[in-house]
């Protein structure tokens, strides 16, 4: 159950890093905000805002990411090996041999000879 919230968390945060990411305002002209500076706040404060909102989600997505996998590797783990799909040992199986026709023919080292 926690793993699972965590991992809401986790999402919730990596959409709002990529929202503030595409706010920022880029030196090609992306999706930068339009707007007045007479707004709220300056272009210059939107500017630092943005810029630490980024950092901040960006810190805490890393973070998430080393907890999340941490997390589930120890409680993810089985406790036990699971035997079921181990392969059985074989007993040996006498195969009836066929008695060679003619054994003059046939090479020292059990190569077959190709047909001419």
């Amino acid at each position: 159950m926690l793993f699972t919230f965590l991992l809401v968390v986790h999402a919730i945060i990596a959409a709002a890093l990529v929202a503030v990411i595409l706010m920022q305002r880029s030196e090609g002209g992306g999706l930068g905000m339009g707007g007045s500076p007479s707004g709220l706040m300056s272009a210059r404060g939107a500017a630092d805002f943005l810029t630490r909102a980024t950092t901040v989600l960006a810190a805490l997505f890393i973070i998430m990411s080393i907890g999340l996998a941490a997390l589930a590797t120890v409680q993810r783990a089985p406790r036990e090996i699971d035997q079921s799909l181990a392969r059985q040992p074989v007993a040996q199986q006498q195969a009836p041999s066929a008695p060679a026709p003619d054994n003059a023919a046939a090479p020292a080292d059990g190569a077959v000879p190709l047909a001419q």
